[in-house]
């Protein structure tokens, strides 16, 4: 069993805590992904769980043992690192077979194993080559392979893919996947690229501060986010968020005024503002009925389609668009209130 469980973890820096009680499972073979922006805490909870970080309060269990005071070469995990952190002067074989030959194991064992990973990874013609001979996505899979031949219960990646170009991203999320579906053991997976964390997580962890903001499946987490933090930062471009005044129970939102229902207004309470959030593919619906015309201040040209930027009030915002539009010219949009999400202005919760 490969669960991975985190209790009240803590981790303080000069009494200053950057990770803040975290109580989080990671359930068997599952493929757990932690997101978030610079200095969230992401990358120190990983190393936490691995022991290259000693933690400040709090336990970690991997399976039914507690690994607090566990060394990390005794806690059968396996750790693949942004720099991949290959050998130059070995081969890609040596390099793959490298953890086995220090903990002993015989030399046909440890055949077996660099040929089982690099069949695996598509990396066997390349076993007699060194790693400058070798592209930024081969090297990745190298470390990748020298994971794999460890066999081990939970498998930890910190940003594994930052140092490649968008196209080979896109083809490494896709192995790595697959690889996950093959070995059928516990994935947890560092990114601050919240496009990474959607398509390849069974479940997101969305982090900010050292704190968990919000833990769901990626389609939950971007259609149901519980607070303005995760609703802004899953997602892109990021929700447009509209601050609006209520006056008599309406929303007034700059120009156009809209009817609440008597659901809404019960749920808003007795709040006289509120924030809106609506996804910039919602900004022109063809069955909106809250018309909105603004002038275009930015476009973003995105193949066959476009993002178009613009003011709302003071607030900044965009759609997502198929036609083109110039900058300088007015742009019809057609909001549906049935689309909209209400936060509460100080303290960012979601209301409805």
């Amino acid at each position: 069993m490969s669960e991975v469980r985190l209790e009240n973890l803590i981790k303080s820096y000069d009494k200053k805590r950057v990770i803040d009680g975290i109580d989080l499972t990671i359930r068997d073979k599952e493929f757990l992904v932690l997101v978030g922006s610079s200095g969230c805490g992401k990358s120190t909870i990983l190393r936490m769980i691995a022991g290259l970080e000693e933690i400040s309060g709090g336990n970690i269990y991997i399976g039914d043992t507690k690994v607090n005071n566990i060394h990390p070469k005794d806690r059968d995990i396996a750790f693949v690192f942004q720099s991949y952190a290959l050998y130059p002067h070995m081969t890609v074989y040596e390099n793959i077979a490298f953890g086995l030959k220090m903990r002993k194991f015989d030399k046909k064992y440890i055949d077996e194993k660099v040929k089982e990973a690099a069949e695996i990874l598509n990396l066997t013609e390349y076993l007699d080559r060194k790693p400058k001979q070798l592209s930024g996505g081969q090297r990745q899979r190298v470390a990748l392979g020298r994971a794999i031949v460890r066999n081990p219960k939970v498998f930890l990646m910190d940003e594994p893919l930052s140092n490649l170009d968008a196209k080979l991203r896109v083809q490494m999320r896709a192995e790595i996947k697959k690889l996950h579906e093959k070995l059928q053991t516990t994935f947890i997976y560092v990114t601050h690229d919240q496009t990474e964390a959607l398509t390849m997580g069974d479940r997101i962890v969305v982090l900010d501060k050292g704190k968990i903001q919000q833990v769901d499946t990626p389609t939950n987490i971007y259609n149901n986010p519980q607070n303005k933090f995760v609703a802004g930062f899953i997602g892109s471009p990021q929700m447009n968020f509209i601050d609006c005044d209520i006056v008599n129970n309406t929303l007034i939102m700059t120009e156009p005024v809209v009817e609440l229902s008597e659901e809404i207004v019960e749920k808003l309470g007795n709040r006289d503002k509120v924030t809106v959030g609506i996804r910039p593919e919602n900004m022109t619906n063809p069955n909106g009925r809250i018309k909105l015309n603004v002038k275009v201040e930015m476009t973003e040209l995105l193949g066959s389609e476009q993002i178009a930027y613009f003011n709302i009030g003071e607030n900044k915002c965009s759609a997502r668009l198929n036609a083109d539009n110039n900058i300088g010219e007015f742009l019809e949009l057609s909001l549906d209130n049935n689309e909209f999400l209400y936060f509460d202005q100080k303290t960012g919760e979601r209301i409805l």
